[in-house]
């Protein structure tokens, strides 16, 4: 990627099994205990979330659904 340049935006989301999504679940919450790096990969694309993301909950309700979704925002590190 040329300097300056950012990333394309992307908006995905995946589903999966239950037993994986726990495993995924399990290893975060071992990482964010230990203020360690959590990788991971999600629709082919490499994630890194640094131990100084913000976590956060958010709810959201509708007419027809509801939504919980488990939150970790943070900055990019610059290359």
């Amino acid at each position: 990627m040329a300097a300056g340049n950012k990333p394309p935006t992307r908006d995905i989301e995946k589903d999966y099994p239950k037993d994986k999504f726990v495993a995924k679940l399990r290893r975060l919450a071992d990482h964010i205990e230990q203020g360690k790096r959590f990788r991971i990969q999600v629709a082919g694309e490499r994630i890194s979330i640094p131990p100084t993301a913000v976590i956060n909950i958010e709810h959201e309700r509708g007419a027809s659904q509801e939504e919980l979704e488990f939150q970790l925002k943070w900055t990019p590190d610059k290359r």
